[in-house]
C-alpha cells in the first residue's frame, strides 16, 4: 500500500488566534511574544502576515520588530489559550487516522495511507473545517512521505494545499534552496556553498554521494544524498517522548549577584519538577545554562547515580551547578533542564502526547 501524508501547518498560529479572539485585530500587524512589551527583552514567538510584511518573524528580538513596524499591536504569549486551539486541532485530525504526529500547537503530520477517498480532497476537507469549526486557516501539503508533505506545506502560505508526488520531485525542489531540507542549518548550507557551490536543492542533486561524505562525513553525506531526491521512509509516531523539559527566562536588566541567581535558578526548577511530575517523568541529568551579557552561553550538567522525583534533590543539584561557572560577568539569562527521562511506573503520559511547550523567554 503506497504511504499517503498530510502535513498540517497552521498559519501564524497564535497571533491568528488572538485576531480571531479579537476582531478588530485583523487586517493590522499583531505580534505575539513574551510579555507584550517591545520595549523589553524577549523574542517573537509569531508574527501576522500584516507584521511579516515589515520583516518581522519568529525569534527576532522584540525590540528588533519594534524598530520595523513601530504601529504593530504587541501581545503577550497565552499558551493556555494556543493549548485549547491545539487540542481541537489534533481531535478533528484524529477523526481521520489515528496515526497523527503532533510536531508542536500548530503543526503535525497525519497518515492516511489507508483510507480510500482521495488525497487532495481529503486535505481540502480537513482545510474547510478548520475554517469553519476553529476560524483559522491551515496550509497542508500532501505526499508520499513526512519530508515531502512538510516541504509541500510551506510552498504556498498561508492558507495553501499543495501536492509533491515521487514524480514531481525534481521538478517541485529543483529550484527551491537547500535549506529547506532537513539536516541543513545556516552552517551546514555554508559549507555547501563554500566547498560545492551548492545554492539550491538542484545544485545538492548533481553532486555525488561520494563527494558528499567527503565534505560532510560518511552518514550526513549520504543522509543528504537521500533525501534531496525526496526518499524518507520515517514512520509517522504517534506516541511522542519527551528528550528533555525546560525553563529559562531572560532578565530585563543583567545580573550579578548570586542570590538573585539562586532565587531565579530554584523558581525555574520547580516549575520544571512540576512538568516531569505532571508527565510522570523521573530525571536522570540535570543541566545549569547561563548566558552573558555578551551572548557567550556556557551549560554545565550533573547526571544523578539515578532516575528521580525528589524535588529537593533536583533543586539543589540545579542550584550546586552554579557552583561551576565564574560569575565574574552580568548574566543575560538563565535556564534549567532535566534530560534523562525515564517513565515512572506510576506516571501517565499526557492525552496528546505532544511535544512539551516551549521555555518561557
Amino acid at each position: 500500500m503506497a504511504r499517503v501524508i498530510l502535513h498540517i501547518d497552521m498559519d501564524a498560529f497564535f497571533a491568528a488566534i488572538e485576531q480571531l479572539r479579537r476582531p478588530e485585530l485583523r487586517g493590522k500587524p499583531v505580534v505575539v511574544g513574551g510579555d507584550g512589551n517591545p520595549h523589553k527583552r524577549g523574542v517573537v514567538s509569531t508574527a501576522s502576515y500584516e507584521a511579516r510584511a515589515y520583516g518581522i518573524h519568529s525569534a527576532m528580538p522584540l525590540r528588533t520588530a519594534y524598530k520595523r513596524c513601530p504601529d504593530a499591536i504587541f501581545l503577550p504569549v497565552d499558551f493556555a489559550a494556543y493549548h485549547e486551539f491545539s487540542g481541537k486541532l489534533r481531535s478533528m485530525l484524529r477523526e481521520y487516522s489515528p496515526l497523527v504526529e503532533p510536531m508542536s500547537l500548530d503543526e503535525a503530520y497525519v497518515d492516511i495511507s489507508h483510507r480510500g477517498e482521495d488525497p487532495v480532497e481529503l486535505a481540502r476537507t480537513i482545510k474547510e473545517r478548520t475554517k469553519s469549526e476553529l476560524g483559522l486557516t491551515a496550509s497542508v501539503g500532501v505526499g508520499p512521505n513526512k519530508l515531502l508533505a512538510k516541504i509541500a506545506a510551506n510552498l504556498q502560505k498561508p492558507d495553501g494545499l499543495t501536492v509533491i508526488w515521487e514524480q514531481d520531485v525534481e521538478e517541485k525542489l529543483r529550484d527551491l534552496p537547500a535549506t529547506v531540507l532537513w539536516g541543513i542549518g545556516p552552517k551546514t548550507a555554508a559549507r555547501l556553498h563554500e566547498a560545492l557551490g551548492i545554492q539550491t536543492v538542484g545544485d545538492l542533486r548533481r553532486i555525488s554521494l561520494e563527494r558528499l561524505q567527503e565534505v560532510l562525513g560518511p552518514n550526513h553525506g549520504e543522509w543528504l544524498y537521500h533525501i534531496c531526491r525526496g526518499e524518507d521512509d520515517s514512520p509517522v509516531v504517534t506516541e511522542w517522548e519527551p528528550k528533555s523539559m525546560s525553563r529559562e527566562t531572560t532578565f530585563q536588566v543583567d545580573v550579578r549577584r548570586r542570590d538573585t541567581l539562586v532565587r531565579v535558578i530554584r523558581r525555574l526548577g520547580e516549575e520544571v519538577c512540576e512538568d516531569a511530575r505532571d508527565e510522570g517523568y523521573l530525571v536522570r541529568t540535570v543541566t545549569l545554562k547561563i548566558r552573558y551579557h555578551n551572548f557567550r552561553t556556557h551549560t554545565r550538567a550533573q547526571t544523578l547515580p539515578e532516575p528521580t522525583a525528589d524535588h529537593d534533590l533536583l533543586l539543589q543539584t540545579a542550584v550546586g551547578l552554579l557552583d561551576r561557572f565564574t560569575l565574574d560577568r552580568p548574566v543575560r539569562l538563565v535556564g534549567v533542564r532535566f534530560s534523562n527521562l525515564v517513565r515512572s511506573e506510576r506516571g501517565a503520559p499526557s492525552s496528546d502526547g505532544g511535544p512539551a511547550e516551549p521555555a518561557a523567554s
